[in-house]
């Protein structure tokens, strides 16, 4: 089978980088390790690991262009011009990561200082779902089917009168059904398409790409910091950085209610809004609505970015219940790059342990408003949840 060659250094989420940024600029010695886990028991056939590992290693030779990098100056001015040169300069290394296979289960673990490894895991993501759909010689549907199930959801999203973001990379089903869906929605979308968080796609198809930080941000924050002090922290180190840009904040790392009571009148007032990532969407509308309210500001001024394995179905119940109540938009996945006729791959890389300089290795721990979603020691979950008084 041939390698995988990715496009661009690009072709990746957008908050890696704007991660990436804030990491250089405030834990430059820090290390960190991920690990890739199978939560859907996929069944991987003999020598993947090494077609990995090949597509992995030709990954060394991505640099990123004069072009690419005058596309970020101009949409993203809260991104240092030092940090511009320095992802000018940076290429990957494959060191860093290690693929192993037993049977028909492949591991892999990256490590190394955080500012370099944190781009590693939306494209091995993709990767992974690529060469697995490739080397089980399953076949989708052609480009015409794909396409006309794209340009249906887009038009009743249109109809519905909401806003849609692509979020898809880490498990599309390969690049070329990702462009596909891209140029379809670029094309039907009309108001509803807002953009992609692939910042690659964005740049061929001239949009700003989108999104905020992730998970990781506030797992390390919790490993240095504590948990009781892990929301907080991560928040004022990214206005310290961003000053007010960028301003969707994630809340369900150590479960919506514990991020509320931390969420104070300074940030409440800062950021724009949040993002939904697990638990009932309705429930959760209703708590942020309440939440802004206490604090003495028109919900209405807000925003939700709903992000949680979304189909239009979902989108609906919840665009009815909040309408007239709470801006919203709809980050929207799997189905839209991933919708081929064949099974979704359920999988990720998480965060697993991190080191600031002359300190010991320590785990992460990320408590999710659905408890399948947890990661971390049993031991390490269990003190996460004492420290933050978390019963169930």
């Amino acid at each position: 089978m041939e390698t995988i060659f990715l496009k661009s250094i690009l072709d990746n989420d957008f908050y890696k980088f704007t991660m990436q940024h804030a990491v250089i600029k405030l834990f430059p010695k820090a290390k960190v390790r991920y690990a890739f886990i199978n939560r859907g028991k996929h069944i991987f056939p003999q020598g993947f690991a090494d077609l990995l590992r090949k597509s992995v290693d030709v990954m060394a030779d991505l640099k990123l262009t004069k072009d690419e990098k005058n596309y970020l100056s101009h949409y993203c001015h809260y991104l240092d011009p030092t940090y511009l040169d320095f992802l000018q300069g940076y290429s990957y290394d494959p060191s860093e990561v290690q693929i192993t296979q037993e049977g028909s289960e492949i591991k892999v673990i990256i490590e190394g200082y955080w500012y370099r490894t944190i781009l590693w895991e939306v494209p091995l993501m993709a990767l992974i779902s690529e060469l697995f759909y490739k080397s089980n010689h399953l076949i989708r549907l052609n480009d015409e089917a794909i396409k006309e199930r794209t340009k249906s959801k887009i038009d009743n999203y249109n109809k519905l009168g909401v806003s849609i973001l692509e979020f898809g990379t880490r498990r599309r089903h390969s690049y070329d059904v990702h462009d596909l869906a891209i140029e379809t929605l670029q094309t039907f979308g009309r108001q509803s398409f807002l953009g992609t968080s692939n910042v690659h796609l964005a740049m061929i198809n001239n949009r700003r790409p989108l999104g905020t930080h992730a998970h990781e941000w506030f797992m390390f924050h919790a490993a240095q910091y504590g948990f009781k002090m892990a929301n907080s922290m991560s928040l004022e180190h990214w206005t310290q950085v961003y000053g007010g840009d960028l301003g969707i904040a994630l809340t369900d790392t150590y479960t919506a209610n514990i991020f509320f009571s931390q969420f104070d009148k300074k940030y409440s007032k800062l950021f724009d809004g949040v993002r939904h990532d697990s638990g009932d969407p309705i429930e959760f509308a209703q708590k942020v609505i309440s939440h802004y309210t206490k604090m003495g500001i028109d919900p209405k001024s807000k925003a939700i970015v709903f992000s949680d394995s979304l189909n239009y179905d979902k989108v609906k119940i919840i665009a009815d219940f909040c309408k007239d109540k709470i801006k919203m938009s709809f980050g929207i996945g799997t189905n839209f790059t991933n919708d081929v006729g064949l099974p979704a791959m359920n999988m990720v890389i998480k965060l697993t342990d991190t080191k600031l300089d002359n300190t010991h290795w320590q785990g992460v721990v990320k408590l999710s408003d659905e408890k399948n979603k947890n990661t971390g020691t049993p031991e390490m979950i269990a003190l996460a949840k004492q420290v933050l008084g978390i019963k169930s």
